[in-house]
């Protein structure tokens, strides 16, 4: 799902879509009769509930590690979307794609990246504004993220990413969704904070549940919710830019469609000819 202009619970157009087609599957699924329905749900089974569980434990140990930077790094970025949700009629530099005014800034998610990087680059972090983009392949359409990045330096000298999501859970939201993926889902902060590592095992985890969830509801898996479509808005390798180098950027003046006009000609006229000089004048 790419949430551009959304954040949190709300929806973006892309989210509404991808809920519209989950929803449209869910309706196309052939109805069972009460006899074939009872005691046979794939959720009901050992295997289904031993499968959950694993999902659990993973979910939770890759949830439970951080180290001192990342929890720096995270008390960062909260207080920085607090304070922009707290600045009441503030709004921001966007327009919005529908009505062309300018939303509340701590409603635009592109604003709200923005803000967090400079908050985390004034902190003295090595911060980014990220965007990952893929082109399509036989297994997922192509698509385009925009989140948060710090490179942090270990104690041995080696630069580690730390990747910075603003609307985690929005991500693994399924409409629809049956009780054990939901409670994943629920399980998620809504700001993550985290290694590429430790986020490389949540993603693995949650598509993983997500894979399954539809299974047990007979439902399609969409591209959009398959592992390699959601490692590549977060682990793939990202334009970087700088937060100063993008607030310093220069406007471009807008381009004016159409043939332009021709420049003036320059001519020497006769008239203003001189033996002692040349004039040039434009006629």
């Amino acid at each position: 799902m790419v949430m551009e202009e959304a954040m949190d619970g709300e929806m973006s157009l892309s989210n509404m879509v991808m809920g519209f087609f989950e929803d449209f599957e869910r309706e196309r699924r052939p109805e069972k009769d009460d006899d074939e329905e009872e005691g046979s749900g794939a959720g009901d089974t050992a295997e289904s509930k031993a499968f959950w569980q694993a999902q659990r434990t993973q979910l939770h140990e890759a949830l439970a590690k951080s180290s001192a930077a990342e929890s720096r790094i995270r008390a960062d970025t909260e207080a920085a979307v607090k304070s922009m949700r707290a600045a009441a009629g503030a709004a921001c530099s966007c327009s919005c794609s529908c009505t062309g005014r300018p939303a509340a800034a701590g409603d635009c998610r592109r604003c709200m990246l923005r803000r967090v990087a400079e908050r985390l680059r004034d902190a003295g972090y090595n911060s980014a504004l990220c965007t990952s983009k893929w082109t399509r392949s036989p297994d997922i359409p192509s698509g385009e993220h925009r989140y948060v990045d710090v490179v942090v330096q270990t104690r041995s000298g080696k630069a580690v990413r730390v990747v910075v999501e603003l609307s985690f859970r929005a991500e693994f939201e399924v409409a629809r969704a049956g009780a054990e993926y939901r409670a994943l889902v629920a399980a998620l902060p809504e700001v993550f904070v985290g290694r590429a590592d430790r986020l490389r095992s949540v993603v693995k985890a949650m598509c993983a549940a997500a894979k399954q969830c539809m299974k047990e509801n007979n439902m399609h898996m969409g591209p959009w919710r398959k592992h390699k479509y959601m490692q590549a808005k977060w682990l793939g390798t990202p334009e970087r830019t700088a937060a100063a180098a993008a607030a310093a950027a220069p406007v471009v003046p807008p381009v004016t469609v159409g043939s332009p006009k021709k420049p003036a000609k320059f001519r020497a006229s006769m008239l203003t000819f001189d033996f002692g000089r040349t004039a040039v004048e434009v006629v």
